[in-house]
């Protein structure tokens, strides 16, 4: 009995210590007083990331030469908590300067007049914004701050005034913002992937021909090319929309005739689709009484 009653005990506390011990390991999980973010945005074809904790104000000065936050002439993280880091899938230009796919540590140093941006191969330095190399610097750049609408409590940074191939990187606090523009080579990999599907291609498809040709039409580049390049797609698959596209080629080609013919057909295209694509059919009448008003 004393043996059965030892090994008894013994099971009993090895599961006692089992099922304590996640407990034991568990930790409290509480908010951050500065939350991390994530921002992502794509820049004409290439991917950029902002990685950053937000902090807030909490009746605190947020820039200036006594700020406990981000004060004057003294390098910041750009955040709070690690560095603040920006991503890039491809190389971009920032500001004019060259910068090469890959993640970057992005500190500031604020003032009054002007910001110093810069962006260092170190994304590891947190609050030790004075550690990193400056010779590990990929970019360094200056921006003028500009005074905000209203006051933002929490740190932010967002991408503003976007275009097919720029975007600006925003970054707002208290009553004070500061941009930087990325600029993205969109046409050296549009052209690239015209080249390979389209160009020397034995047998494009048609969704290649007609995208080929909307960037040529839409980038005034050779419309001749982009007309043979739409008619093809046209001639195997006439979709109502790529019709359209050919109508509108034909008119900025002063091809009158050719455009009515084009958008009398994309309309009926378009009203024979299911369901009918009324907005379409108003678009082809608009192009068929500019055009009429052109050839007279």
């Amino acid at each position: 009995m004393k043996n059965v009653a030892t090994s008894i005990t013994a099971t009993v506390a090895v599961m006692a210590t089992l099922l304590a011990a996640p407990a034991a390991q568990a930790q409290l999980a509480t908010p951050q007083a500065s939350p991390r973010s994530i921002v992502t945005q794509r820049v004409g074809l290439t991917d950029v990331t902002i990685t950053y904790s937000r902090p807030s104000l909490k009746n605190r000065e947020a820039f200036g030469v006594n700020s406990p936050l981000a004060p004057y002439s003294k390098r910041w993280r750009t955040g709070a908590n690690g560095s603040t880091t920006i991503k890039f899938s491809d190389e971009v230009t920032i500001e004019g300067k060259k910068v090469p796919a890959g993640e970057y540590g992005l500190y500031t140093i604020p003032n009054a007049g002007e910001w110093t941006v810069v962006l260092n191969k170190s994304t590891k330095q947190g609050a030790d914004v004075d550690g990193f190399k400056e010779d590990q610097d990929v970019a360094r750049f200056v921006v003028k701050p500009y005074k905000l609408g209203s006051k933002v409590e929490t740190f932010t940074i967002n991408f503003a005034d976007l275009t097919p191939a720029t975007a600006n990187v925003d970054m707002q606090w208290n009553t004070t913002g500061a941009k930087f523009k990325i600029v993205t080579d969109v046409e050296g990999k549009v052209l690239a992937q015209i080249d390979e599907k389209v160009v020397k291609n034995a047998s494009p498809t048609p969704g290649d021909l007609a995208a080929a040709a909307v960037y040529y039409n839409d980038n005034n580049k050779d419309l001749k090319q982009a007309l043979a390049w739409m008619q093809k797609a046209n001639a195997t698959e006439p979709k109502f929309w790529n019709v359209n596209t050919e109508a509108k080629i034909r008119l900025k080609m002063k091809d009158y005739k050719g455009a009515i013919t084009a958008a009398e057909q994309s309309k009926k295209l378009a009203l024979a689709s299911t369901p009918p694509n009324t907005e379409y059919a108003k678009m082809n009448d608009e192009l068929i009484a500019e055009a009429k008003k052109g050839g007279k």
